[in-house]
């Protein structure tokens, strides 16, 4: 429970938990207290064990093989293409905890709102990455149905400096003086809200950077105060620990880790995630995204069976809405859009009539 006055002995003695293969008997391996999957052992693994994982273990899991490297490959031309465009027009990109050139630029490349720019850009090449089974079924556990994908991608060039150690969204993007107005319950309801995710988009040794991690510092009531003070800062640079991933890999962390990507010391690595924020259904996503949009680029290719897609590109969670003009039918809730979709698919309507019933469902969403 937080205190306002993190102690760092408090840190070490939550630190000090070992991660007992006992408890993950679907894990292949622990390596530096963090948990590594194969992807059949994420398929066979009970919801219970991941949030197990998650919560009362390291707080990271490493899943070998997530995603094919074919599927990958193909989505990685397509965020190349971005960035290029991006230098092309000239735009500068901000970046969260990263280092700054001598001009306050970042050093790295992130592409903002990935998740609905490669929808837009290459829908068959969306919808074969987001129909990821691995990529849902981390998702479940954590977080429930109803999730809300975001995606960012980031690439940090050879040299590119390490972020500082930080815990992610919610709390972990506001200042010390507004997060310690937070009430206790909050600090431990906001990592529950999010799922961090990475997927190596290139090979990605020791030497290029992936992300530094301080297994079970989900646990320390005090984190999301402490990052910001100097003696935390010094800990994590000097005991984080960091696996090397290779392309199609994925890491999935609770947001309360205390973490940060490293510094890319290799001469030609251009170390590429698609970093995935997964929201909770009932919080706040970091970025908006356009929905609607999403789910009229991919809607032709998608096909009966493609449910983890349906749930990465459409609003799975019917609220907020207009109860005045979107009554709750046959239960308590009106459809959601993912629900349109999914109808949409099953009965095989064709574009024009999804685009019809699409922006009818927004319609009764509206106040006025």
């Amino acid at each position: 429970m937080p205190t306002g006055t993190p102690v760092l002995d408090d840190l070490l003695a939550v630190l000090d938990d070992r991660t007992d293969p006992a408890d993950f008997p679907h894990a292949e391996s622990v390596e530096q207290k963090v948990l590594v999957y194969s992807a059949d052992g994420v398929r066979a693994a009970p919801p219970a064990e991941l949030v197990r994982a998650f919560a009362d273990g390291p707080g990271v899991v490493v899943v070998r093989g997530a995603l094919e490297r074919r599927v990958v490959d193909r989505a990685t031309a397509e965020f190349d293409a971005m960035v290029a465009e991006q230098h092309a027009a000239g735009r500068q990109v901000g970046d969260h905890f990263a280092a700054v050139d001598e001009n306050g630029r970042g050093t790295n490349d992130r592409v903002w709102n990935a998740l609905e720019k490669l929808a837009v850009r290459a829908p068959d090449v969306f919808v074969d990455y987001y129909a990821s089974d691995v990529l849902a079924l981390v998702a479940l556990a954590w977080l429930g149905p109803g999730y809300q994908v975001t995606s960012q991608v980031n690439v940090v060039h050879p040299g590119g400096q390490a972020q500082v150690g930080h815990r992610d969204y919610h709390l972990g993007f506001l200042p010390p003086t507004e997060i310690v107005r937070y009430p206790a319950h909050v600090h431990r309801l906001s990592p529950v809200l999010t799922l961090q995710g990475a997927v190596a988009h290139a090979d990605m040794p020791v030497e290029s950077g992936p992300t530094l991690y301080l297994p079970h510092s989900q646990k320390y009531g005090d984190g999301y105060l402490a990052t910001a003070l100097p003696e935390f800062a010094r800990y994590f640079e000097e005991h984080h620990v960091q696996l090397p991933l290779r392309t199609g890999d994925a890491a999935f962390f609770n947001p309360a880790v205390i973490h940060g990507a490293g510094t890319n010391r290799t001469a030609d690595v251009r170390r590429t995630a698609n970093l995935l924020q997964i929201s909770s259904a009932f919080g706040r996503a970091m970025e908006s995204v356009d929905r609607a949009r999403v789910c009229r680029a991919v809607y032709p290719h998608l096909r009966p069976g493609h449910e983890h897609a349906i749930a990465a590109a459409a609003e799975g969670y019917a609220f907020p809405t207009n109860l005045d003009r979107d009554p709750p039918v046959d239960g308590l809730a009106p459809p959601s859009q993912a629900d349109l979709v999914r109808r949409a698919v099953t009965e095989g309507w064709d574009a024009e009539a999804f685009d019809a019933a699409l922006t009818e469902h927004a319609a009764r969403r509206d106040t006025h």
